[in-house]
């Protein structure tokens, strides 16, 4: 059911944001039967007194702008404020087989879940039952299994109220099998930034932006991804900032944006031009990139460049604050630039050309996505970018830092709650003390390597707080039948997604409140809170009735889940928690007072609070108790999966009509596609190559010696500006591309960026 329709494609020649925006916005709404209502709710959208958006985690400003939304957001919103409802009769007339052939667009557009539904084997279908036989059944198989053998996954929408319950129940049952989102694209960014500068999250805010004389932006399609951020790319640009995007698919929504909040923009003047240069690297090729401009400003600098007076390099940042820049400085002049310039793609005269702009700024930020993060070396990546701005002293400066765009909602403040598997990032002596338990000390399981468990048996159990996990993951292949044998399976949901057909024997859907629905507590209306990507945390309060009168929240559902599994434990209030979300607070404070010291009031206040980030104030929480340089030798970004000759290598991409494995629509404005996912983006001279018109049928077959076949039929091929030997493809449809082990070494992030594949005509 709703499959893509006929395959439109043409040149895109509007700019991000303007009347397009404004028309998708209007299509969505009349399509989900919601225009009135949605856009009254959307007014408080990203509002101190209103709810947080459930889309991306980008930034709130504080004074808000008149409507703090974008076109994907407002679609987030909309698409929970659906009028479609899927009660029992829904699934009495459709078994899951059956739904197994609708689209992920179909499936979600379908509805809201209204009341806790278990898989009936017998007849295929989710059928009702009551809260607390959901509770009972899910307790009585997890008490059947061992505490290692279950996985409790949570997406990154989940509140930092939520998310401390849900880390704080699986550790209370006894594991540390917390992987979440973070595993899946940023988890490069924790890993590398921490063993740089101390913190696993960015060190700039807002107010950067305003007094920044440089922006570089690498891997990371702004307008798709994070279009609130054109905001402050827009007012940076008009005060001349040079903004440099490097990014292996040149993205019409980098180039030009033109403001839908401002009057005089839509009407008159032309759109803001977004990227002062663009520069296309190979996939993979950052690495080398990196290293090249690190080596060119080295060797400017042997070579007696001055700045403003100034030598080229910060030399008293880098005597006080940095350790390790002799070995680093050795390993950068090195390389060799006829490698440096195969390796990335680009010239000499292109890097240096970048160089020059750094050379020439004081106060630079360097933003990225993941196209950094999603490589085998994602972490090294990372690292490098942390050594060309430590080069200038460009963390810890005004208008300077270090800026990862991270995607789902939350997914920074779950980190802060302490949703890891690693036992070393969580406070666990405290946790013993304030709540009378032995916390575990093993090492749980990320999402890979749960992936892996459930494959090989280990894994038993998965309990996921949102999401849509096995849509989500790499190798469809041998993860599909083997998910489908999992004892367990149980999904905190509010619509119904793949992961809720591809299901364990036992299977649960506990349909919750959205952020935008009050959630009514034995003390009143709750509010919660989420950090943004800045370490901003900010309150949400629900504004809507909820869908169904049968809807619990999200704390609700796991205090359920915990008084049904864990013995009664004095000093884990569960109902006190639940009645009040102020005590969850409270806790959290209790926990970890550096950051959360009087929580309540502060989380109040007109723009919430910030965290707190230590590098920014030049503290470095390393084991050198500085600043790292880390020197790269190799500068191939992913070596386990080198692209033989007459391969293509895969760059999996979103488009601005979905967030992460949620698809609105089948139209990628910004790239000029309509109609339908199944694409090939290729370079028309490699199309020609091949002898392939635009709209040709083709497949793709992986590479790998592994002995698994991994294939994609049915797509079509359409035209695009990057580079030869690169084609594009939409996530999560590729994901079947992907193997489970090409992954980043530390941080075992999916190496979604950089898949080599067989193209064969069909």
């Amino acid at each position: 059911m709703d499959r893509d329709e006929e395959l439109e494609i043409s040149t895109p020649h509007t700019p991000s944001g303007g009347w397009g925006s404004v028309s998708a916005l209007s299509a969505i709404l009349r399509r989900e039967g919601n225009a009135a209502s949605t856009a009254l709710v959307l007014r408080k959208q990203n509002k101190h007194d209103g709810f947080m958006c459930a889309s991306c985690a980008w930034a709130k400003p504080q004074p808000p702008h008149l409507f703090e939304f974008c076109e994907n957001g407002a679609k987030a919103t909309a698409w929970d404020l659906t009028s479609e409802r899927l009660e029992p009769r829904f699934f009495g007339a459709h078994t899951v087989t059956e739904l197994e052939n609708w689209s992920d667009h179909a499936l979600e557009q379908a509805g809201r879940l209204t009341e806790p539904m278990k898989w009936d084997e017998a007849s295929d279908r989710y059928l009702p039952v009551t809260w607390q036989e959901a509770f009972e059944g899910i307790a009585k198989e997890l008490k059947a299994m061992a505490p290692d053998e279950a996985v409790f996954y949570a997406s990154g929408r989940a509140c930092n109220e939520a998310s401390f319950l849900w880390q704080l129940l699986a550790r209370l049952y006894g594991t540390n099998n917390l992987p979440d989102s973070s595993n899946m694209c940023h988890e490069s960014t924790s890993v590398g930034l921490a063993q740089a500068i101390g913190v696993p999250v960015g060190t700039v805010t807002l107010e950067d932006f305003e007094q920044t004389d440089l922006i570089m932006i690498f891997g990371q399609n702004t307008a798709s991804n994070s279009p609130r951020m054109l905001h402050q790319l827009d007012e940076a640009a008009r005060r001349g900032v040079p903004i440099l995007v490097i990014n292996t698919l040149r993205e019409r929504g980098m180039e030009r944006f033109t403001n839908p909040q401002n009057p005089a923009q839509m009407l008159a003047t032309p759109s803001t031009r977004i990227a002062a240069r663009y520069y296309q690297p190979k996939p993979g090729g950052d690495l080398a990139l990196l290293v090249g401009l690190c080596k060119q400003m080295l060797e400017w600098e042997e070579e007696g460049e001055i700045v403003d007076g100034a030598g080229l390099l910060d030399r008293d940042f880098i005597s006080e604050h940095t350790h390790g820049f002799e070995e680093f400085a050795h390993a950068m002049r090195a390389h060799d630039w006829g490698e440096i310039e195969q390796r990335s793609g680009l010239s000499r005269a292109d890097i240096g050309e970048i160089a020059g702009f750094y050379r020439m700024s004081r106060r630079t930020l360097g933003l990225y996505g993941m196209g950094l993060t999603q490589h085998r070396e994602g972490v090294a990546n990372v690292r490098m970018l942390v050594s060309l701005l430590l080069l200038r002293g460009n963390i810890g400066r005004p208008g300077a830092g270090i800026c990862p765009v991270r995607g789902h909602s939350n997914v920074q403040g779950q980190r802060a709650v302490w949703i890891t598997e690693k036992p070393e990032l969580a406070p666990l002596d405290e946790f013993a003390r304030l709540f009378g338990f032995e916390p575990p000390r093993n090492k749980g399981m990320d999402v890979t390597e749960a992936a892996e468990g459930v494959i090989s048996g280990k894994v038993k159990a998965v309990l996921q707080l949102g999401g849509n996990l096995t849509r989500s993951l790499p190798d469809h292949g041998p993860l599909v039948p083997a998910w489908r044998k999992l004892p367990l399976t149980v999904m905190v949901t509010t619509k119904l997604n793949r992961s809720h057909l591809i299901h364990g024997r036992q299977a649960y859907l506990l349909p919750c409140l959205s952020r935008i629905e009050i959630d009514r507590q034995t003390s009143g209306p709750q509010l919660v809170s989420i950090e943004d990507s800045t370490s901003g945390i900010h309150p949400s309060r629900g504004l809507r009735e909820p869908a169904s009168a049968d809807l619990l929240s999200e704390p609700a559902i796991i205090v359920g889940i915990a008084k049904a599994l864990l013995p009664p434990n004095p000093l884990v209030p569960w109902d006190e928690w639940l009645a009040d979300y102020d005590r969850i607070r409270d806790s959290i404070a209790a926990v970890f007072p550096e950051w959360y010291a009087d929580y309540n009031r502060r989380v109040r206040q007109e723009g919430g609070f910030y965290r707190g980030n230590k590098a920014r104030e030049r503290e470095w929480r390393t084991e050198t108790g500085k600043a790292n340089f880390l020197p790269r030798k190799g500068l191939q970004a992913d070596a386990d999966m080198p692209a033989p000759e007459g391969s293509f290598m895969l760059v999996t991409v979103r488009s601005n009509d979905q967030f992460n494995t949620t698809v609105y629509g089948f139209e990628d404005r910004f790239r000029g596609f309509r109609g339908s996912r199944e694409i090939v983006m290729m370079n028309p001279l490699d199309m020609d190559a091949l002898g392939l018109a635009a709209g040709a049928g083709v497949s793709l077959a992986t590479v790998a010696d592994d002995g698994v076949r991994r294939a994609l039929s049915g797509l079509r091929v359409v035209p695009f500006d990057l580079p030869r030997g690169a084609v594009a493809g939409y996530y999560p449809e590729c994901n079947p591309l992907l193997p489970l082990w090409h992954r980043a070494k530390e941080s075992h992030v999916p190496a979604a960026k950089a898949v080599p594949v067989m193209i064969r005509a069909e």
